[in-house]
């Protein structure tokens, strides 16, 4: 399975509108240069894969074409700004989103809450700490 399939896989379309009617604009850098930017369905796919498999962030597979610190970067970005709240609100009340979006996003919600509550699994500062 190609990189594009697993993203589509992990980010339906659906839950891709969803997620673009609630999430913040991307920041824009006034100096310009610095690298690519990281398709944000990407990162969102990822995840999605990180909440969804239990993985460390650390541990996500290259496949989705950012690094562990940019993922878990957006996912705090994001996390901060609520979309993760919101994202839960519309796939609920879509009462047509297939059940892997209720679940991808109710996971990914928990993730949230456990970063904030301080929770060493989700805080990437804390994993493998000792090596």
């Amino acid at each position: 399975m190609g990189a594009a399939m697993v993203v589509e896989h992990l980010v339906p379309d659906g839950l891709w509108e969803a997620f673009q009617r609630v999430a913040p604009p991307a920041p824009t850098r006034p100096q310009g240069g610095g690298r690519r930017r990281a398709s944000e369905r990407d990162v969102l796919a990822a995840i999605v894969f990180a909440a969804t498999t239990g993985c460390t962030w650390r541990r996500v597979p290259p496949v989705f074409g950012a690094s562990w610190q940019t993922i878990y970067r957006w996912f705090a970005c994001w996390s901060d700004s609520g979309v993760w709240d919101r994202l839960h609100r519309a796939v609920s009340e879509d009462g047509g989103a297939p059940e892997w979006t209720r679940f991808a996003v109710q996971a990914v919600l928990a993730r949230a809450k456990q970063n904030t509550s301080g929770n060493e699994a989700a805080n990437p500062e804390t994993v493998n700490a000792a090596r």
